[in-house]
């Protein structure tokens, strides 16, 4: 999705228009691919470490997709980032899916949450662990985005592509 599209998008859907949260599947999981984009700005605030669903295979080269339940695939399209709750990995911000490609987010769990797997700096050539489908960052790069999320007036868009 092109930059004045998503903003377009996050316009009229009453998302927040300073910052979204990016997601770039292309980019081997042992480097930094989620990104934190100032809109207002047009540039990168921050990066993460984010995994892949455990089902969508190895690395970014064979990477395949699903909005499955029981896939433990990654599902591409825009998210809505919802409230937050203490869930099995402890902090944990449900998502709502936005497209028909990630329409059962909220039924399949997937949820933005960190784990102790996820390191804090980029491993690269070494792909980092999986999860089930959710992206999952590291515990210290969570508590950065939570400062993002918590004071936002408005939801914050996340999208994850490729």
């Amino acid at each position: 999705m092109k930059a004045d599209d998503l903003k377009s998008f996050i316009k009229a859907k009453h998302f927040n228009d300073r910052i979204c949260f990016l997601i770039d599947m292309h980019i081997n999981s042992g480097k930094k691919r989620f990104f934190v984009y100032n809109l207002e700005k047009d540039s990168i605030e921050m990066a993460g470490l984010v995994t892949h669903g455990s089902g969508s295979g190895y690395d970014e080269s064979d990477l395949y997709f699903s909005n499955e339940p029981g896939s433990n695939c990654t599902s591409l399209g825009k998210y809505k980032v919802g409230k937050p709750y203490n869930g099995q990995f402890g902090l944990a911000y449900k998502l709502y899916g936005l497209d028909a490609t990630n329409s059962k987010a909220f039924e399949r769990f997937v949820v933005l949450h960190a784990h102790s797997c996820v390191p804090a700096t980029e491993v690269y050539p070494v792909p980092i662990c999986k999860s089930f489908g959710c992206p999952t960052v590291a515990p210290s790069f969570l508590q950065l985005l939570r400062n993002y999320i918590d004071n936002s007036e408005k939801p914050i868009l996340l999208n994850i592509y490729q």
